[in-house]
């Protein structure tokens, strides 16, 4: 058995945690939220098209089918993406993927399509993305800026998906 590293054991316990969460239907409130009198349906619009300055990594998966819950085609995942400063996470949608965005370490900047202002993110911070939204990010501060991502996507390896 290989030894287990600091960051992949940060990983774990969030992910145990999300999980909890996800599982017991618990609220959280979070400071790097809209605030209520700029909540929107038509907020920040396209930015960032391609991701610059990211690196990805998978943690994990699950392939749902074979769980209990039985979701054909989609897989429960985990991902470490470091920003660097001035790189930016793609515009993308939340349609049909939901996720879990914690913020590990540093600030980070979401521009988001029910939001008219920019939200700021802090380490600490959970961010709950869900149908209907859609939104890029950007890391518009001088230091690295680490997000552990807990979603539910489709299968890679499925056809026309």
């Amino acid at each position: 058995m290989t030894p287990i590293d600091r960051t992949t054991l940060f990983a774990i316990s969030v992910a145990t945690m999300l999980s909890g969460m996800l599982l017991f239907g618990a609220t959280i409130a979070t400071a790097g939220e809209c605030p209520a009198d700029k909540v929107t349906d038509n907020g920040q619009k396209a930015g960032a098209t391609a991701h610059k300055d990211v690196a990805e990594k998978l943690l994990g998966q699950i392939d749902l089918s074979k769980e209990k819950v039985a979701v054909a085609g989609h897989h429960f995942r985990m991902r470490r993406l470091d920003i660097q400063p001035g790189g930016e996470v793609a515009w993308h949608s939340h349609e049909d993927r939901p996720a879990l965005i914690y913020v590990v370490s540093g600030t980070i900047t979401e521009y988001s399509s029910h939001c008219a202002v920019p939200i700021v993110h802090s380490t600490g911070e959970l961010s709950v993305e869900q149908t209907g939204l859609s939104h890029w990010w950007k890391n518009t501060s001088k230091k690295p800026v680490v997000l552990i991502s807990a979603d539910i996507a489709a299968d890679p390896e499925a056809k026309g998906m």
